[in-house]
């Protein structure tokens, strides 16, 4: 009688385990791990869809679109969240996401219309640096300092891609110049955003490429006020970071259900202290404590998600073409 009640016991936890849903989110490295937003999303939206949420790293938000196309219709992902939009007009033109039907209240600057990517976060990319160094104030001087740099390769990652248009907004037809010039104070090219940071860490360089919002970490997680970013008088390039529901999925309405909640309360009110941007909608009790004390940059350089891949395209060649002498 026990092993009967054993047994049925166990055939009614399978039952019930295989009518939980299971939703798959592809995003980068850094949002899964350990300090990352990841768990506590998972945690919040599964006490309210009564599903399985589950993450799946990429690597870095490039490295996510690549992997994507090559998965194509074979994907197992539902919803893609990681894109910027330096990539949503390639990720379109895969014909691998579906309107996301939200409606939704944001606070990106510039505001939001896109039927297909709806964001979660933004910030501006920037030169992370100790508070014992002078940091430059614009591309020319970094160029014609010694400081050693660490930045990300563009063709894996989306701060690396964001570097590339940053100099290729602010300089145009100069843009080669200004790579030729900053050749000498690069140490490394790392594959994704995680692996810089973390040489940086290690005393590798003296800057490394990040966002204004970085120092925000160090300050409020660790209470370390030696990190500052670099304010530059030619602007400052701003990353939108956005999920998108893939056409294939064959939980269609779960999908909208987390891009509904990604939006919510719930979701932002995670992402200052957990991801180190600004949400894409302010939470009710708003910025936390020592984002008011982040650098504002004069002037806001993006380029429209449908210029971007011409623009990726002249600018990676420029990049490549530099860095190869």
């Amino acid at each position: 009688m026990k092993y009967l009640a054993f047994a049925a016991g166990v055939l009614g936890a399978t039952a019930i385990s295989a009518e939980t849903p299971e939703l798959t989110v592809y995003t980068y490295d850094s949002f899964v791990s350990d300090w990352g937003p990841g768990p506590a999303v998972e945690a919040a939206f599964e006490q309210t869809c009564g599903c399985d949420l589950r993450f799946v790293g990429a690597g870095d938000g490039a490295a996510l679109l690549a992997r994507l196309r090559l998965e194509g219709a074979r994907t197992e992902a539902d919803v893609v969240l990681g894109l910027d939009t330096n990539l949503t007009a390639a990720a379109r033109a895969t014909g691998l996401f579906a309107p996301h039907g939200v409606a939704a209240d944001l606070d990106v600057p510039g505001g939001w219309s896109d039927p297909d990517f709806l964001p979660f976060d933004w910030g501006y990319f920037a030169f992370v640096h100790g508070t014992d160094i002078t940091a430059p104030a614009n591309f020319r001087a970094l160029a014609d300092s010694d400081l050693r740099i660490i930045i990300q390769d563009p063709r894996s990652s989306t701060p690396g891609l964001g570097l590339l248009m940053w100099v290729k907004t602010a300089y145009g037809d100069t843009a080669p110049e200004i790579w030729q010039g900053l050749a000498d104070n690069i140490v490394t090219v790392t594959k994704g955003w995680s692996e810089a940071y973390g040489l940086f860490l290690e005393g590798e360089a003296d800057m490394v490429l990040s966002y204004t919002t970085s120092p925000a970490y160090h300050l409020i997680a660790e209470g370390d006020d030696t990190k500052a970013a670099a304010l530059f008088d030619e602007g400052h390039y701003m990353q939108i970071e956005v999920a998108g529901k893939v056409a294939g999925t064959d939980r269609p309405e779960l999908a909208e259900a987390f891009l509904a909640f990604m939006i919510s309360d719930a979701f932002q009110s995670i992402i200052p202290t957990t991801n180190w941007m600004y949400p894409a909608a302010t939470p009710e009790a708003g910025l936390p404590e020592g984002f008011d004390t982040l650098i504002q940059p004069g002037k806001a350089l993006i380029v429209a998600p449908q210029d971007a891949p011409a623009v990726r395209d002249a600018a990676l060649a420029e990049w490549l073409t530099a860095l190869s002498r």
